[in-house]
């Protein structure tokens, strides 16, 4: 029998052909730490709570036929007035296998969906990372990285009509 019915009562093709959209995570791993503790010991003894800046930022690379690579990197800066606590740099990688994704779905996958899969493991090697520099552990609140994708292709789409609002 060639045909079979599916889970939903659909027909599947009993020939083996592989055409439902498929997404895994094949790995994840650190691909850069760094951890700056440039007044230490006397960090230690300052009084002040530090100012602590985090920014972030994703890399989209095809590392083979269905293979993509995304790289999340979060950069940490800890400062007060008496000068840099810590600083911390890590990017953190995942390798997801994508196959009959088309692709204008890809890219949103790699920006919004894939960052929201790894965070959680990046935010805790960068936890651990400042914890083991004798600081609090930093645990940073989650990212919606769904929406600030959305936020700029609305703005790259702005910038690309090329015509300053209030023009037709």
């Amino acid at each position: 029998m060639a045909e079979e019915m599916g889970a939903e009562g659909q027909e599947t093709l009993g020939n083996g052909a592989d055409n439902m959209p498929q997404v895994a995570i094949i790995s994840q791993y650190v691909k850069d730490l760094s951890f700056e503790n440039p007044n230490a010991p006397a960090v230690y003894q300052w009084q002040v709570q530090p100012n602590i800046d985090v920014q972030f930022n994703i890399a989209m690379n095809k590392a083979a036929d269905d293979v993509y690579e995304v790289v999340l990197k979060i950069d940490v800066r800890a400062q007060s007035d008496q000068g840099t606590a810590f600083a911390v740099e890590l990017s953190y990688a995942g390798l997801f296998g994508i196959r009959n994704v088309p692709e204008e779905q890809i890219q949103p996958f790699c920006y919004a969906e894939a960052p929201r899969l790894v965070f959680p493991f990046a935010r805790r090697v960068l936890a651990d990372a400042v914890r083991d520099g004798g600081f609090p552990p930093l645990m940073l609140e989650p990212i919606d990285f769904a929406g600030l994708y959305m936020q700029q292709a609305q703005q790259a789409g702005q910038l690309a009509q090329g015509e300053p609002a209030g023009q037709a």
